[in-house]
C-alpha cells in the first residue's frame, strides 16, 4: 500500500513537471522569434532607402537679369563673330549674381538642416528606446539564468546572454554614434526639448 500511493505521488509530480515543459519551450521559442523579429527589423531599418530630395517651385533659384540677357545675347550672336566687351560684362555679372546666396536658398538651406536635426532627434530617441528594452531583457534574462542552482550546466542559455550583451553593446555604440552626428550640427543631443506652447 505504501508503496501504491510512492508510485501516485511520482506520477502526479512526473505529470505536473510534464505540463510545466511545454510552457517553458514555447516561452523559450517565443523569446527566439520577438529576438529574431527585433534583429529582422533592426536590419530593414538599416537598409531603407533614405529619402531623396524633392525640388520644387521654391527651392530653385529664380533667373537673373544678367542671366536673361547672356542667353539672349548667346542666341542673337551670329556664328564666328568675337563676343563684345558687354558680353563680357554680362558674363562677370553672372557670375556675380550665381555667387551670391538668396534669401530662398538660404531659407531651403536653414530648413533642411532642421528637418536632418528632427529626422537625427528621431532616431537617437527611437535606439534609445531599443537600448532600454536590451538592457531591460537582459537584467531580466541574467536573473532568470543566475537563480537555477545547475546553471553551469548550461552552456546554451550563457551564450545566449552573452550574444543579449554583445547586441546592447551595439546599440550603445550606434546611439552614441547618432549623438555625435548631432552635436557635428551644432545640437546639445542631451538637451530636452522646450515644451509646446499652450
Amino acid at each position: 500500500m505504501w508503496n501504491g500511493k510512492r508510485v501516485c505521488v511520482s506520477a502526479i509530480a512526473l505529470a505536473a513537471c510534464l505540463t510545466g515543459m511545454p510552457s517553458a519551450q514555447a516561452q523559450s521559442q517565443q523569446e527566439q522569434s520577438v529576438a529574431e523579429a527585433a534583429r529582422k527589423a533592426r536590419e530593414q531599418k538599416k537598409s531603407a532607402a533614405k529619402p531623396g530630395v524633392v525640388i520644387t517651385n521654391d527651392t530653385l533659384q529664380p533667373a537673373t537679369p544678367a542671366t536673361v540677357q547672356n542667353a539672349t545675347a548667346a542666341t542673337e550672336r551670329m556664328p564666328g563673330t568675337t563676343p563684345s566687351a558687354d558680353a563680357a560684362t554680362d558674363a562677370t555679372a553672372d557670375a556675380a549674381g550665381a555667387a551670391a546666396p538668396t534669401k530662398e536658398s538660404a531659407d531651403a538651406e536653414l530648413a533642411a538642416k532642421k528637418a536632418k536635426i528632427e529626422a537625427l532627434k528621431q532616431q537617437i530617441a527611437d535606439k534609445a528606446k531599443e537600448a532600454d528594452l536590451q538592457q531591460r531583457s537582459l537584467a531580466l534574462e541574467n536573473e532568470s539564468y543566475y537563480s537555477r542552482p545547475d546553471f553551469s550546466k548550461d552552456p546554451a542559455g550563457k551564450a545566449k546572454l552573452d550574444a543579449m550583451q554583445s547586441d546592447l553593446a551595439q546599440k550603445k555604440e550606434e546611439l552614441a554614434q547618432l549623438k555625435a552626428k548631432l552635436k557635428d550640427l551644432g545640437v546639445d543631443p542631451d538637451q530636452k526639448p522646450a515644451a509646446p506652447p499652450q
